[in-house]
């Protein structure tokens, strides 16, 4: 048995179009240059704070922060999907006896919300988000630490799966091998550029031939 933590946005699901309108949302209300589509996709991964350092300046992210969540609260069921392979892939990794999480830098209620939205939410052992009582985002290693404690195993015995080289940075830190899939922000060029991935797939089915042998 592995235990195996998966990212979410990028990874699971396909969640760019909420947060594009809730950046662009946010920009407005700061009166601000909108961002387009393509450039708020590319910038995701690094938590809402970092993503909107990026996109709305470091001087506007603590007033852009509060219109960014109001707006995400509101539409964030609105487009998201589970990207192709996902439910796949939890059902056959769960049915060959694996334990598996979510680790993202989602709000940890939001998570859960859209993964039982979705019907991803049945095959995870643990869900595990920020704002839990601390202010830890990947790639902290105080956070990758609460996620090998709360699914109750050792580094050694833990694998990460992500989209990002934030997700990277978060299993390097945590002494955990990590497989990308260029699904989400980076592509795969961009990932083995700015990582040492263990391994780098197209997408989940990819990745689940590949790693797993499933079929």
């Amino acid at each position: 048995m592995q235990n195996i933590l998966f990212d979410l946005d990028g990874t699971l699901i396909d969640h760019f179009s909420a947060i594009h309108r809730s950046v662009a949302y946010a920009q407005r209300q700061l009166g601000l240059p909108e961002s387009d589509y393509a450039t708020v996709r590319a910038t995701v991964g690094g938590s809402v704070p970092i993503t909107l350092g990026k996109l709305c300046g470091t001087a506007h992210v603590e007033a852009a922060i509060p219109y960014f969540r109001e707006h995400f609260a509101e539409i964030m069921y609105d487009d998201v999907e589970a990207l192709p392979g996902s439910d796949w892939l939890l059902q056959e990794l769960k049915a060959q006896g694996h334990k598996l999480a979510v680790f993202t830098n989602k709000y940890e209620t939001h998570a859960k919300s859209i993964l039982e939205h979705l019907g991803l939410a049945r095959n995870l052992h643990a869900i595990i988000g920020t704002n839990h009582g601390h202010g830890y985002r990947k790639p902290d290693p105080r956070f990758t630490m609460e996620a090998l404690e709360r699914m109750d195993c050792a580094s050694e015995d833990a694998l990460l799966i992500g989209d990002s080289p934030y997700d990277y940075a978060a299993a390097e830190a945590g002494c955990l091998p990590c497989y990308l899939v260029a699904t989400g922000s980076h592509s795969a060029e961009q990932l083995a550029h700015e990582t040492n991935a263990a391994g780098i797939y197209a997408n989940l089915r990819e990745l689940g031939k590949a790693l797993f042998s499933l079929s």
